[in-house]
């Protein structure tokens, strides 16, 4: 998850410490590399010739790993999506070097200063990247999107594309986008609200400084096209895990609802945001009313990202049906195969079942062992997610030591209490007993020691009146 972003650069000694603490790769060793400049030059030899179909592409500005590009076009009623990945199973093979390394990275980490990539960049911004440089392999996903939402994949084909022009979210107009693209975002999002989808993206958070040279936390506004864009992705990944699951095989994303103790702890952290959250609202729906651009609920939407029982990966099996809570759907991950390692797994099961190929053993094997791997991953990814938002936080509130703040309790455990405060995105933990969740208090922060990205507070001993 890309948390948080430093255009001032606040947070670049503790990133330096960071990444020596979690081990995060500085580069790739020289087999590696050998391997990726060896596989940069292998030349398309089983993709039809998409060329004349007019791709784009839609990332942040900065972008260059670039794993989607899409054409829409009407089909009656209906929309097709055509939307290209990155074949990146065409340069990696199983047990080479690539492979090798992918397997023990997992995915891509990201932090404010740069990302340490699951493959070199002579292919994750190079070869199989698609950018408008050239033509590029790629597998083309023919997703079917009724006028209600309803998604079923159409086609899949390995093919040979060239995107028009690389669309930044920032800049982006109506006018540069394929005719379709709002019409099947609405679709789709309709179809979210018709299931009771609780899906929630959060803004990023960004290092702001202030006028007194200090800095705080902003939330970025999250930008129309970002949303409009996911929609693209998240009906490709449910066609693509129906059909994986109709023809018992796949790899899908599964997530549990929040329970009640953690909906409890959120209904308290709502108080402390000053959202009103009716008593017989249930989570989802709540959610589904949220907006990103308003500070409040931008911070409670991270709350619930954090409240949640996390995502998980697991093989098909008979007579289950995984199921994605927040999706409320079967789901899969199919659509960044340049940064999870699991996405170029799926990609090649879609690829046979849709043309009545049995799924390779290998692949099928890929997927009951990759459940731990992708945890592995997903677990130091969170890690260095919070250990970004501790530093960060901590960075934001040195010069505030002494001072009072308005919080809630939203838990409390044999530790002590967890709050939230009133006026800013911050968490943190209390050492006193006594208190009861939903408890208004005071507090004084007594300490911060950025190189432990730590902060202390204490309960104020003065309270207001």
């Amino acid at each position: 998850m890309k948390t948080i972003i430093d255009p001032p650069g606040a947070l670049t000694p503790g990133l330096a410490a960071l990444r020596t603490e979690f081990a995060v790769p500085a580069g790739f060793p020289p087999q590696v590399v050998a391997a990726a400049e060896q596989a940069a030059r292998r030349s398309p030899t089983e993709h039809v010739d998409r060329t004349d179909r007019a791709f784009v592409t839609l990332d942040p500005a900065s972008s260059t790993d670039l794993d989607q590009a899409f054409a829409i076009e009407a089909a009656g009623a209906d929309l097709l999506l055509h939307y290209a990945i990155a074949d990146v199973a065409w340069f990696v093979r199983d047990g080479d070097p690539l492979d090798v390394e992918a397997w023990r990275r997992g995915e891509t980490l990201y932090l404010p200063d740069g990302r340490a990539p699951l493959y070199p960049p002579q292919l994750s911004e190079a070869a199989a990247s698609l950018l408008p440089t050239g033509p590029r392999p790629a597998v083309i996903f023919t997703v079917r999107v009724a006028p209600d939402g309803a998604v079923r994949l159409d086609g899949v084909e390995r093919a040979i594309v060239h995107s028009r022009v690389k669309l930044a979210y920032e800049t982006v107009t109506d006018a540069d986008l394929p005719t379709g693209f709002a019409d099947l975002a609405r679709r789709i999002a309709a179809a979210e609200d018709a299931r009771g989808a609780s899906r929630v993206d959060p803004p990023e958070q960004e290092v702001a400084a202030t006028a007194d040279g200090n800095h705080t936390l902003a939330f970025r506004p999250r930008l129309t096209s970002e949303d409009r864009n996911a929609a693209l992705s998240l009906a490709t990944n449910m066609a693509v895990a129906d059909s994986l699951q109709a023809h018992a095989t796949g790899l899908f994303r599964v997530m549990a609802s929040p329970d009640d103790h953690a909906v409890v702890r959120l209904r308290h952290t709502a108080a402390a945001l000053g959202l009103t959250w009716p008593a017989d609202q249930p989570l989802a729906a709540f959610q589904r009313g949220l907006r990103a651009d308003i500070p409040a609920q931008a911070a409670f939407m991270l709350a619930t990202r954090r409240a949640g029982q996390g995502a998980s990966y697991v093989p098909y099996r008979a007579g289950v049906v995984p199921w994605h809570a927040a999706m409320a759907a079967t789901y899969c991950h199919a659509t960044a195969p340049l940064r999870r390692l699991a996405d170029r797994y799926v990609v090649q099961a879609a690829l046979a079942v849709a043309n009545g190929r049995s799924v390779p053993a290998e692949v099928n094997a890929a997927f009951d062992r990759l459940p731990p791997v992708m945890a592995r991953a997903d677990a130091l990814a969170g890690k260095l997610t919070r250990a970004v938002i501790d530093l960060a936080e901590a960075v934001m509130l040195l010069p505030h030591v002494g001072e009072r703040f308005a919080a809630v309790v939203t838990d409390v455990d044999e530790h002590g209490a967890r709050i939230q405060l009133r006026d800013l995105a911050v968490v943190a933990r209390l050492a006193t007993r006594g208190l009861r969740p939903g408890d208004a208090i005071e507090v004084v922060l007594s300490a911060v020691d950025p190189e432990r990205r730590q902060v202390t507070f204490a309960p104020d001993p003065s309270p207001r009146t």
